[in-house]
């Protein structure tokens, strides 16, 4: 249902599974796994794998925090997109990536939730494209000190708020690893 023409296929987005990002996060293995387990489903099926890594003044390019988690490997054909804000499009490749391999929809997961997951949602969808979010495949550390609701509410209240997002001509959605699917069908 994407408003952009021509773009028929899904890509998986990995966002920000850094170390320095996930060290001490919500669920932060069973989100991993899952993120594995739709790693090898795309590539199983031949659907992209885009993966996002952050850098700014607090995590600092070619650190060991900056590093990917080493229980996800990136495949030297799949792209990597480097970004220095919370949503992936901005000053960054990810569209043009999106463009070549003719993606209208993105299968969101990553870290952490009320930041780059966030913005990267609401950034796919003002561009035109379907965003589902994988509900069980992204995480966020806990922020209580500063006010915030806990990582469990952050996780749930994005899921929920998400999945009945929608714009003219395209929709969010979200779905649990189990059920999600590659095809533009997928309702979420």
């Amino acid at each position: 249902m994407t408003t952009l023409p021509d773009r028929p296929n899904s890509a998986l987005l990995v966002i920000d599974v850094q170390n320095g990002v996930v060290d001490g996060a919500h669920r932060r293995d069973e989100v991993i796994a899952n993120i594995n387990t739709l790693v090898g489903a795309a590539r199983s099926q031949d659907v992209p794998v885009i993966w996002v890594q952050h850098s700014d003044d607090g995590l600092k390019r070619d650190s060991e925090a900056w590093q990917y988690v080493p229980e996800l490997v990136r495949a030297d054909a799949e792209p990597l997109v480097h970004k220095r804000y919370g949503d992936s499009f901005e000053e960054t490749d990810l569209e043009a990536l999106l463009a070549e391999r003719g993606v209208g929809r993105l299968v969101v997961t990553g870290a952490q939730t009320d930041a780059c997951i966030r913005s990267t949602l609401h950034g796919g969808l003002v561009r035109g494209y379907d965003v589902t979010l994988v509900g069980d495949a992204h995480t966020t550390e806990d922020l209580t000190a500063y006010g915030a609701p806990t990582p469990e509410q952050v996780v749930a209240h994005t899921n929920l708020y998400w999945k009945w997002q929608s714009a003219p001509g395209r929709r969010g959605g979200t779905v649990d690893t189990a059920d999600v699917t590659f095809a533009a069908a997928d309702e979420g």
